[in-house]
Parts: C-alpha cells; sequence; structure tokens
C-alpha cells in the first residue's frame, strides 16, 4: 500500500512518530524514483509514501492486490465490469503497478512483483493489519472480487487480508465506496491520542468490529485511514 501526498517530509514526520516507521532517502537503490520513499517497521517494508504529480489527484491510502500477471487480470477487471484507470505499466525495477476500480467505483491498484516483493511486515502493530471495501451492494463485491480472487478469498488456503461491507454501515449515505487499510495498535486510545496530536482528524469515533475495535482518521494532510485494535 501508498499514501498519495502533497508534502511526503510532513508524511514522514506525521507517520514516523505515530506508527515508528523509518524512512530511506528517495531515490536509494531499488527505488522507483524521486518523490518515493519506503516506510520501514523493524527495517522491514510496511508502506511507501509518494509525493503527488498533479494538486488535483486526492489525498489517499491505496492498496495493492498481487498477481502474477497485471495486463490478464486487467483483461478480467474489465470484463467483469471494472474499469482500467491506469494501465499495466512498470514501475523502474521493483515491479509492474496499475490502477482500477471495481463496478460501484472503488478503486484500488494491481501489483506484479519483480524486485519489491510486497509487504515485508503485517498483522503486528505499526503494520496493515486489514482492508475493507465499503461498497453499496456486498452481494455484487462479492462476486466481482471472488471472480478475480478466488483463491486468495475462498480457497481452502485462504487467509483474506480484506472484507466487504455496506457504507452505511460506518459512513454517511453520500460516501463513496472506497477501501479503508487499516494499521494494527497495541492502544487505540494512545495512538488516537497522538493522530490528534499530530494535526490529524477523527473521522469516525470508535466502533466494534468483527475482527476488532476500530476508529477512523486521517492525518494531517487528509488521508484517511483506519486504527485497529484486535
Amino acid at each position: 500500500m501508498d499514501a498519495q501526498l502533497s508534502d511526503v517530509e510532513a508524511g514522514r514526520r506525521f507517520y514516523g512518530e505515530l506508527f515508528g516507521w523509518t524512512f530511506g532517502a528517495a531515490g536509494e537503490a531499488g527505488e522507483a524514483g524521486e518523490g518515493l520513499v519506503w516506510a520501514r517497521l523493524d527495517g522491514e517494508p510496511v508502506a511507501a509514501l509518494v509525493r503527488k504529480t498533479d494538486g488535483r489527484m486526492p489525498t489517499v491510502w491505496s492498496v495493492y492486490f498481487h498477481t502474477p500477471d497485471a495486463g490478464a487480470l486487467a483483461g478480467r477487471i474489465r470484463a467483469a465490469g471494472g474499469q482500467i484507470v491506469v494501465p499495466p505499466h512498470p514501475l523502474g525495477a521493483l515491479g509492474t503497478t496499475a490502477l482500477a476500480a471495481d463496478p460501484e467505483g472503488a478503486v484500488f491498484a494491481l501489483w506484479q512483483p519483480d524486485g519489491h516483493p510486497g509487504f515485508g511486515r503485517r498483522r503486528v502493530p505499526g503494520a496493515f493489519a486489514w482492508a475493507e471495501l465499503y461498497t453499496r451492494d456486498t452481494e455484487a463485491a462479492n462476486t466481482f472480487y471472488g471472480d478475480l480472487f478466488h483463491d486468495a478469498l475462498f480457497g481452502p488456503d485462504a487467509a483474506p487480508d480484506f472484507g466487504r461491507a455496506p457504507v452505511t454501515d460506518v459512513f454517511a449515505a453520500e460516501m463513496p465506496p472506497h477501501f479503508l487499510v487499516h494499521f494494527l495498535v497495541e492502544d487505540a486510545e494512545a495512538a488516537l491520542g497522538t493522530v490528534t496530536r499530530l494535526g490529524g482528524r477523527v473521522r469516525v469515533p470508535p466502533f466494534e468490529t468483527s475482527y476488532g475495535g476500530v476508529v477512523v482518521v486521517s492525518d494531517d494532510q487528509g488521508a484517511s485511514f483506519a486504527l485497529l485494535q484486535r
């Protein structure tokens, strides 16, 4: 996953203090160019911060789905009624990426790895733990994503990292469908205090889910994410 930010340096300060992340320098070996930095936890990659090249682009966290063939998967997404926003293209020596949207407009990315396989750590405090798709039609979402990622979601060895829920379970009815990334924390109340002290905001007060206690917040630039306490 990555965050598209206007000010990457401010993002380093915010997430470094919130999650204890450390950061490499933009353009370091294996990076995809100026404006992108790895976020690391205990030396392992957990996210990237990317400088927006166009101020009209949203300030958001994006989740990437692994695929062995981004081109083929892009074709299946189109065939299933989704859209390809940015066609598959190489990202330096790291891999091939694409940006897609499901039939309801929820945006997600694809990742065909080369030099960068993906998460070095997850499901530990300070790292990715879950992605929730907030949608208007959960049955249609199950069909769309189930067809694309059947084995990962429903196979015998499935350990899915994302769920589906109606938008109105948490958000106002006018909120568009979207993915919300969740970071695991040991103490949600303490993490929430850090968010507000650093200039972030509470978007949805704490609530309980089947996978833990959640609070939706945004950073000091407006990128929304969730804090998850198991």
